[in-house]
């Protein structure tokens, strides 16, 4: 399953270093070609020989201890690694690479690495549910890296609880399937707009509208998983980072077409799944509005439509919008399609029950240009997802984009 494959597996500190060893043998099994690093910490628990003895290749475990001198170490690793995964991955380590310090073998790799970096944590329940290790979580999220969530059961402190290295056959698994996925957006540059804006009224108040993100936080997931960097550009939503995806918080429709033109210039695919605010208010109240006896009155501008606007200033990206109607559905997204110079289309009835706002289920119909037009039966968003970009991706490789 994976061989040629070259996985760099960085052991930190914890009792569950000897499942580390397990998972050695198991990616060694599969074809893969294992070379590991451990922390210092790690050696207390395991002897650098089990690891060498199951990869069959030097283990490393300080910074200046080069053992060709033809390179650097720590470089080389992070450069002949297809794949990094830290397991078991303590708080320290954790809290070490959410803030850029590199200070031993395992940390100054992570910071040099290209590779995609997995991270399968194991520590005590109370450790992983602390707010310290939580935020330093949600920032390796943020900054594109995947996470192994840990399993519950007994751990070795004595707690039952969330907090257990995952098994290595699952861990094998995860990665056999993350390779034999077809890599269609391998060197593409895809982003993904999702969620609503808001737009200020006062202090306490905002306009708003009912989406929940999901079609979009699925959009950005395939199209990681498919091999792209993938940029997703947010509004306000309860949903957890997409792994391996890097994710750029935003509030308003000003804020949100900022920082989609930030990105725009590098980018192949561009996939507009955001709902964003048509109007907001002209003037925003610096304090409280305060009720009064009658009815009262928000004098409300456009924004800038950002679909619009990139179709205006593309230079060979794809540009993919959704639309979400009520009613003459077809009519509207071809029209859209055309007057906003997109690529592609796709539109859904978000007054059809399971396929609106904050459902986990849509039906959707693709509109592209030359007449093109298909249309998805009512599925779980992150196939549809999948579906809609393996469609897409198909066509325009027939069309020689």
């Amino acid at each position: 399953m994976l061989a040629n494959r070259k996985i760099l597996l960085c052991v930190s500190g914890g009792i569950a270093v000897y499942k580390a060893v397990a998972l050695v043998s198991k990616l060694s099994q599969a074809g893969a070609s294992v070379k590991v690093i451990m922390t210092q910490s790690a050696t207390n628990f395991v002897q650098p020989l089990s690891f060498q003895v199951m990869s069959r290749n030097d283990v490393y475990f300080d910074t200046f201890d080069e053992k060709d001198s033809s390179v650097i170490a720590h470089i080389d690793l992070a450069d002949w690694a297809d794949l990094i995964i830290v397991a078991p991955a303590t708080a320290n380590v954790i809290g070490k690479l959410a803030n850029g310090i590199g200070d031993d073998m395992v940390t100054t790799t992570l910071l040099a690495a290209t590779a995609p970096i997995w991270i399968a944590p194991a520590m005590n329940v109370h450790m992983y549910d602390h707010p310290a290790v939580k935020r330093n979580i949600q920032r390796l999220h943020e900054d594109g890296i995947r996470f192994i969530e840990p399993s519950e059961g007994f751990l070795a402190c004595g707690y039952v609880g969330k907090g257990r290295l995952e098994e290595p056959e699952k861990i094998t698994q995860l990665v056999a399937d993350y390779f034999s996925r077809p890599q269609k957006l391998a060197g593409k540059k895809v982003v993904v707009t999702a969620g609503p804006t808001r737009e200020r009224i006062d202090p306490v108040r905002f306009l708003t509208n009912f989406s929940s993100g999901k079609m979009g936080y699925a959009m950005a997931q395939a199209a990681a998983d498919m091999g792209a960097e993938t940029i997703l550009i947010s509004g306000p939503v309860s949903l957890p980072v997409p792994s391996g995806v890097k994710r750029i918080l935003v509030e308003s429709a000003e804020e949100m077409l900022n920082a989609v033109q930030a990105e725009y210039a590098t980018s192949d695919v561009v996939i507009k799944t955001a709902a964003v605010a048509d109007y907001r208010p002209i003037s925003v109240q610096a304090q409280k509005m305060k009720k009064k006896e009658g009815g009262a009155a928000i004098e409300l501008e456009r924004t800038i439509d950002i679909l619009q606007t990139l179709g205006r200033e593309k230079e060979g990206q794809l540009l993919i919008g959704f639309a979400a109607e009520t009613n003459d559905v077809a009519h509207y997204a071809k029209e859209k399609l055309q007057r906003k110079n997109a690529d592609y289309i796709i539109a859904n009835d978000v007054s059809e029950a399971q396929a609106g706002f904050e459902s986990d289920t849509n039906r959707v119909t693709v509109f592209g240009k030359d007449e093109f037009e298909y249309s998805f039966e009512m599925m779980p968003k992150d196939e549809l997802a999948r579906r809609l970009l393996e469609l897409i991706v198909e066509r325009e490789a027939m069309h020689d984009r």
